[in-house]
């Protein structure tokens, strides 16, 4: 029932974007649509009984360009883009900008499209994303799995983030989800009441790394982010 209702919300949500999508483009303002979508994403919290325990805020600037990257158990795991105290862009499937108000509004927001298909693809991605975190200081979140574990255990990750991190100079900050896979396992449509921890790691630099060590820093990375460290 809670999932019906959380979904009536989002329609309701979706509609009431409409005036923003018209408006904010006159005046490159994104700011209205980032204030409804991270509004949105807290309320359905309270509507499905989610209880968010936070930890290691402290560890990072709110000011500085970071390349956050979270384990992906879930559906739910969208949480921490609503929990950094800074406005994250995302790189996501050129199919999710296709989506009706929501499609229009990660364009407006400058979120950067992925054609997972085409062999190039991924580079004009992490190009793109690249030039924005260098001409505008944005941070990105990425899921290094690229995908939902269908266990809930820690999958291989891939190494277009890590190129992001490498060819933009800004730190990875890894991050670390529990308990949202018990929620809401992949191709599970409705969500249980229960809590999730999200844990913040101190950032880890880039620079002294290469192409040549960058399964290093991918192992580095992902002994931070590791559930049970």
């Amino acid at each position: 029932m809670r999932t019906i209702i959380l979904l009536i919300i989002y329609i309701i949500t979706c509609i009431l974007m409409i005036p923003l999508l018209l408006i904010c483009p006159l005046f490159k303002w994104p700011e209205p649509i980032i204030s409804v979508g991270r509004g949105s994403l807290r309320l359905g919290w309270l509507v499905l009984g989610i209880d968010i325990e936070v930890s290691g805020l402290e560890n990072f600037a709110k000011n500085k360009s970071y390349i956050f990257m979270a384990n992906h158990q879930s559906m739910l795991d969208v949480v921490v883009i609503a929990l950094i105290p800074q406005f994250v862009h995302v790189i996501a499937k050129k199919e999710m900008f296709k989506v009706p108000v929501i499609g229009q509004g990660m364009k407006i927001v400058e979120y950067v499209s992925v054609d997972r298909k085409g062999k190039m693809g991924g580079r004009k991605s992490i190009t793109k994303a690249v030039n924005l975190i260098k001409e505008k200081k944005y941070s990105f979140l990425i899921f290094p799995e690229g995908t939902r574990s269908l266990n809930g255990k820690l999958q291989q990750f891939r190494r277009g983030g890590f190129y992001l991190a490498l060819n933009s100079g800004v730190p990875i900050v890894p991050i670390t989800i529990t308990g949202s896979f018990e929620l809401m396992p992949k191709y599970n449509f409705f969500i249980k009441k229960g809590k999730i921890t999200v844990d913040f790691k101190k950032p880890v630099p880039v620079q002294g790394y290469d192409e040549s060590s960058l399964s290093e820093l991918m192992e580095k990375v992902r002994a931070e982010i590791s559930p049970g460290k």
